[in-house]
């Protein structure tokens, strides 16, 4: 159980109410110890005896440590629950916590579906560990020793007899729960498969209707679930084989403990108090191994999440913070340089998807970059913000390596819109001040105006104030793009990255929003990712990329004149015919050895 051992942190903050939960238990047993010697009592002293005094003050003291051991039952129980909802609580949080400081590389190791199963089931798995403990998992071990104490003192001949038979039960308790483990742990595997296909459907429902794919994510959820199914009956399977055995073993005690103390009374060795005494203090020592079957069940799919939960808890950030990292300054430019910059997804693949990148971004300029799919425009990008770091080279922040800068002051000044747009739930208002809650009316007005957002906000139904359904789908995916650079222009940032964040508009809003990016756009370095070559012509620097490689880079006009790469990805967009400064260009050279 070390992976259980390893959360036992969380246990702490509440270890005086485990304490006092622990201590109502063990009374608990103490008074269910107690009632066997009571019944040896009222028969051997007052049966026996004819001592009907006997009989009624013992009946009335059972009834007593009866009514006593309830009270203390309920009390275990409700503190008990209060520990083990807390624990999980605080476990949930601990992982969502985690998660929110995972890179983008840690986010690329883990899939949704997985996240989501630790975050939930695995979670709920460790607070029936914590609660069964609390409660079973204390009082069949503690009922068992005090049993077999009693056993021995009650009839150490009986005891002896009985040796065997407990010994094959507690071995076959210890072989059930060494192969529960590993059966638990595949059948949280398939239930994140199972959980990862549900997700991807659900998420992408509209893309597989319009594809007609139903009948394919069928399939595949339902392999997914007859896989999960399988391995639950296997494990249901060995289960229901552990009961009936020590059941088995139960019987065969019981029958034992009838034949050998029967003759033993016939004998004059014991009496029928004895007996029964006996006979009750071995169904309170077997019928706690047969609770240890639930017990096995629960610790060996509980120490199994709790892997699960450790590998998200001890999983390191891939870009975290340096022990001397400095906030960057309150005042900065904005300049951006590139020196010798190289880029692989690690273990995802060695080889780099970007190679010696050398670029100078000076502060103000907005600079393109153009390329093909898959040419590392986006990777380049994402650098900037720490959502990876380099495998080789650097990138300069104002002069300052970005990876001596902490990555809070560093996201504070820069501002990315992605290719995907996300909107939460809540209203257009509270999605536009998601980065700058403290925002008033005005500046959220005034960033939606310049993204060309206003108009189409104001004739929602109710304006600013309108909810945003899930995933924005009440909204147009042009609408939604425009609320996204809303956003990440009311926390005017030095560094603006828009990632292909215009892909949804028409291009004579694409054009507006230029014109207002550029009106408000002092002192701001803006980076601009496009495929569409409209997008750049206005840019102060265009930069061609080509697997991995800048290819060219300056001006439209330069590149009209210098580049054939630039000039093919013009062509093919906007016409073969090329203007006039481009035919008189020279033939211009090959593509890596453009400037």
């Amino acid at each position: 159980m070390v992976q259980l051992v390893k959360l036992a942190s969380f246990v702490r903050p509440y270890g005086r109410r485990a304490a006092l939960s622990l201590l109502l238990l063990t009374a608990l047993v103490l008074m269910e110890l107690a009632i066997p010697r009571l019944i040896q009592r009222i028969i051997d002293q007052g049966i026996g005896q004819n001592d009907p005094g006997v009989v009624l003050r013992t009946a009335l003291l059972m009834l007593g440590i009866s009514l006593a051991s309830a009270l203390v039952a309920v009390g275990n129980n409700l503190l008990s629950v209060q520990v083990a909802e807390g624990v999980a609580r605080d476990l949930r949080d601990a992982l969502f916590t985690r998660i929110q400081g995972f890179s983008f590389a840690n986010l690329d190791e883990q899939q949704t579906g997985r996240l989501l199963v630790r975050l939930t089931s695995d979670a709920n798995a460790v607070q029936r560990v914590v609660l069964i403990s609390l409660r079973i998992g204390t009082r069949a071990p503690l009922l068992m020793a005090g049993s077999l104490a009693l056993m021995i003192a009650t009839s150490p001949r009986l005891a002896l007899t009985l040796l065997p038979i407990l010994a094959v039960a507690a071995v076959v308790v210890v072989l059930f729960t060494l192969r529960m483990e590993p059966l638990f742990t595949s059948l949280q595997q398939r239930l994140d498969r199972l959980n990862t296909v549900l997700q991807e459907n659900i998420a992408g429902v509209r893309l597989v209707k319009s594809f007609a794919r139903a009948d394919y994510e069928q399939g595949r959820f339902a392999a997914a679930n007859q896989a999960f199914t399988d391995r639950s009956v296997t494990v249901l399977r060995i289960m229901a084989g552990m009961s009936p055995a020590l059941t088995l073993c139960v019987n065969i005690g019981m029958v034992i403990v009838i034949w050998a103390g029967g003759l033993g009374a016939v004998a004059g060795e014991s009496t029928v108090g004895e007996i029964v005494a006996f006979t009750n203090y071995l169904l309170t020592t077997l019928i706690p191994l047969i609770m240890m079957t639930i017990l096995a069940n629960i610790w060996a799919a509980g120490n199994a999440s709790a892997r699960r939960i450790n590998e998200v808890l001890d999983a390191e950030p891939a870009v975290a913070d340096a022990p001397d990292a400095i906030p960057l300054p309150e005042l900065v430019q904005g300049r951006l340089r590139f020196e010798n910059v190289a880029f692989h997804y690690g273990g995802r693949s060695p080889e780099n998807v970007l190679e010696g990148i050398d670029l100078a971004i000076e502060p103000g300029r907005t600079v393109a970059f153009l390329g093909a799919t898959g040419s590392g425009k986006s990777t380049l990008v994402n650098l900037v913000p720490r959502f990876y770091d380099v495998t080789a080279g650097r990138i300069l922040f104002d002069g300052i390596d970005l990876r001596r800068l902490t990555q809070e002051s560093l996201l504070a000044r820069i501002a990315v819109v992605p290719q995907e747009t996300v909107l939460f739930s809540g209203t257009v208002r509270d999605n536009i001040r998601y980065g700058a809650p403290a925002a008033g009316d005005d500046e959220v007005v005034a960033a939606a105006r310049t993204a060309q957002a206003h108009a189409f906000i104001t004739g929602l139904p109710e304006g600013y104030d309108t909810p945003v359904e899930e995933r924005g789908t009440n909204l147009s995916g042009g609408q939604r793009q425009r609320i996204a650079i809303a956003r990440a222009l009311l926390m005017r940032p030095r560094v603006l990255i828009l990632d292909d964040s215009t892909s949804s508009v028409d291009g004579e809003t694409e054009t507006r929003i230029q014109e207002a990016l550029a009106e408000t756009a002092a002192g701001r370095t803006t980076l601009v990712v496009a495929q569409r070559i409209s997008t750049v012509l206005t840019a102060d620097r265009i930069v061609v990329l080509e697997k991995g490689r800048i290819a060219a880079q300056g001006t439209h006009r330069e590149l009209m004149e210098r580049s054939v790469l630039y000039r093919e990805i013009f062509a093919s967009q906007l016409g073969s015919d090329l203007p006039p400064e481009a035919e008189a260009a020279p033939g211009g050279g090959n593509r890596r050895g453009e400037p």
